[in-house]
């Protein structure tokens, strides 16, 4: 049987296991090299490709393998860069086999977090793998799973990569994803508006209860007091409990010793902060995610500038911009100057910085923060919101009080819109380039 044919056979029977999306992210533009009697080489398209395979999908690529010869080979791999973009077909319609399925519908899960883009490495692996536990058994496996770590190691990501995969295995799940914050500012409506009812019937019928940033119940006597009962109710009936932190149960100060103790009831992991081989294969991973290409040179350089993820990735998005915009090749030389600069502002004074937003977009404060609704002014009010929360922390309540008394769902709202947008439109991109550049100076 020729190799290729052979390879053939094994996308096949990988494609039925893993579904279209996944499997477009990790075998495009793998092949086979050569078969022996005890050794297979296989293609593939990076670095990064290669070790991804290697620490989720070796066992499935040696059983296929087996399977299909009848023997299991040695693998090998071989990187062969031009074949990034190489598409393989399993018919002889040439159907293309990457089509992207459509991810499920959830409002409350971000659909990018998935468990197949989560860059694995030995600071999170254990993570990696309760997370995948709690994906083959809900409810079961590691109930609650509490993760904890510093800011920006993938806490967040790992959460809703879990909410996203059980969605994939049970559309009707109940998912909610909840930043603390959101539970905390919906128990105090419930108090008032009299909907205590409402709000336990909301939780407490969840399938699988996802709460972020569970440290920000310290000190809150009556939230802990409604989720001690939320969640004694949903572990109950098995419903699965996930929880973040910065740190962990026992850290938290003022945390009731009745919720530490249920907090630590489960499996608690850390994650730390990624190694530098680790942040090399993240960059490459943000690359693929927006089709960008960056030198391997370029990423190391990048790599060892920052450790924190999310200021990795802001610092990513920023070089490319900036070389994009400049018109200048992606060279170690190009962006050594991006790479001392701190990718959040150094001021820390939230009326300085609607200031300096006022001053880009010629505004006055009162236009900023008044209530007109015209156009124009919903933009520069989003990346208000975007900074204060991003840059400074401040909760949606503050942001909220900075911006002409603004109700806090307005805040997030405006704050997630842009984080959506950033994603796909170059030109707010490069609109938050050029503030933050201001907020540097």
């Amino acid at each position: 049987m020729q190799p290729q044919t052979v390879w053939l056979k094994v996308l096949e029977e990988i494609k039925s296991q893993l579904g279209p999306a996944n499997f477009r992210a990790w075998f495009q533009g793998t092949d086979i090299l050569e078969i022996s009697d005890e050794k297979v080489t296989l293609i593939v398209p990076s670095a990064f490709i290669e070790s991804q395979l290697k620490a989720r999908y070796f066992e499935l690529i040696g059983a296929t393998l087996e399977k299909i010869l009848g023997q299991k080979p040695q693998i090998e791999f071989k990187i062969d860069s031009s074949r990034i973009d190489k598409k393989v077909s399993l018919t002889e319609e040439k159907e293309d086999i990457f089509t992207v399925a459509a991810a499920p519908s959830n409002p409350s899960l971000n659909p990018k977090f998935t468990l197949e883009n989560f860059v694995v490495g030995p600071s999170n692996n254990l993570a990696f793998a309760a997370a995948a536990a709690v994906v083959q058994n809900p409810g079961v496996s590691y109930n609650p799973l509490f993760i904890y770590g510093g800011t920006g190691v993938g806490k967040t990501h790992l959460m809703l990569a879990i909410g996203n995969s059980l969605l994939k295995k049970d559309p009707n799940l109940k998912i909610i994803y909840c930043p603390s914050e959101k539970f905390m500012n919906d128990y105090v409506m419930a108090i008032q508006n009299h909907k205590m009812g409402d709000l336990r019937a909301r939780y407490r019928s969840a399938s699988v209860l996802m709460i972020d940033d569970a440290q920000f119940f310290s000190g809150r006597e009556g939230t802990q007091e409604e989720f001690f009962h939320t969640f004694n109710e949903l572990q109950a009936k098995n419903s699965q409990i996930i929880l973040t932190s910065d740190k962990a149960p026992h850290d938290i100060e003022k945390l009731e010793d009745r919720l530490k103790s249920r907090f630590q009831g489960g499996l608690m992991v850390d994650i730390q902060q990624p190694d530098f081989d680790t942040r090399v294969a993240i960059l490459q991973a943000k690359c693929l995610e927006r089709n960008e290409v960056l030198p391997e040179e370029v990423l190391r350089q990048i790599a060892e500038s920052e450790s924190n993820i999310r200021e990795l990735e802001g610092k990513l998005i920023q070089i490319i911009q900036a070389i994009k915009i400049r018109n200048l090749p992606p060279t170690v030389e190009n962006i050594s100057s991006y790479l001392n600069k701190p990718t959040s502002s150094t001021i820390k004074d939230p009326k300085k910085i609607i200031s300096i937003i006022c001053k880009h977009f010629d505004l006055n404060l009162k236009e900023l923060t008044g209530p007109k609704r015209q156009k124009g002014l919903v933009l520069p009010r989003h990346i208000t919101m975007y900074i204060l929360s991003e840059d400074l922390n401040l909760t949606v309540e503050k942001i909220g009080q900075l911006l002409g008394g603004r109700d806090h769902t307005t805040v997030m709202h405006g704050r997630d819109k842009i984080k959506e947008l950033l994603l796909k439109d170059r030109e707010l991109q490069k609109t938050l380039i050029d503030i933050k550049s201001s907020l540097m100076n």
